[in-house]
């Protein structure tokens, strides 16, 4: 199988995640299936994180409550924890690119686009400040729009925001600002996008708070 057929196999699966777990959670977001859909990956990647930091105390602890929330969901606002795990990502990563626009700071994308090309023309630097700070606005208006629904609409239109709406909306961040890049400064390089996730890990791996 070559790359291409894997990347779209890949966006089959993830656009089938998508609309279950809008359909479990507008059916009933309380119940097991939904608990383990939505909250699952998440959790799941914690504890592996924990598990392998160290921390094993702390990961049996969040194993714990994650039982307890799966035995209770039917009883808890259980609501509330998809907002805090959507709208808490999105402002986590306005925060994680934000933080780099400071003065005294590279932006991310720089970052990432010095790894990719260099040496970066002066142009480039500009563009790529630019497209951290609209990667910055795009997180917070997410959040922004995630907490407005959750408080003025019902949970299923919440929901079709969060679980469909939002990964439509990253990757059409993805091809608008790939297609102005190469429009608008075609003196960057084109390059491979395995090569582009590489130089993204070793970038937030650069910017990770010690």
């Amino acid at each position: 199988m070559n790359a291409r057929a894997r990347w779209g196999l890949a966006a089959v699966g993830l656009g089938a995640y998508a609309l279950l777990a809008h359909h479990l959670v507008s059916r009933d977001a309380g119940s097991v299936l939904a608990l383990l859909t939505l909250l699952g990956p998440m959790v799941g990647a914690a504890l592996w994180g924990l598990w392998h930091a160290g921390q094993r105390l702390v990961a049996f602890g969040l194993a714990g409550v994650a039982v307890a929330v799966l035995l209770n969901g039917s009883r808890l606002p259980v609501s509330w924890l998809y907002l805090a795990q959507h709208a808490g990502i999105h402002l986590g990563l306005a925060w994680w690119f934000g933080r780099t626009l400071r003065d005294g700071r590279e932006p991310f994308i720089t970052q990432l686009a010095r790894r990719l090309h260099n040496p970066m023309q002066p142009t480039m630097v500009v563009y790529t400040r630019h497209v951290t700070r609209a990667w910055t606005i795009y997180f917070v208006a997410i959040a922004g729009t995630s907490f407005l629904l959750f408080a003025f609409a019902p949970l299923a239109a919440w929901s079709l925001f969060a679980n469909v709406l939002t990964p439509i909306s990253l990757v059409a961040m993805f091809v608008v600002e790939y297609l102005l890049r190469y429009r608008l400064h075609p003196e960057f390089d084109r390059v491979a996008f395995l090569d582009a996730v590489r130089a993204y890990r070793a970038s937030a791996a650069a910017n990770t708070p010690q």
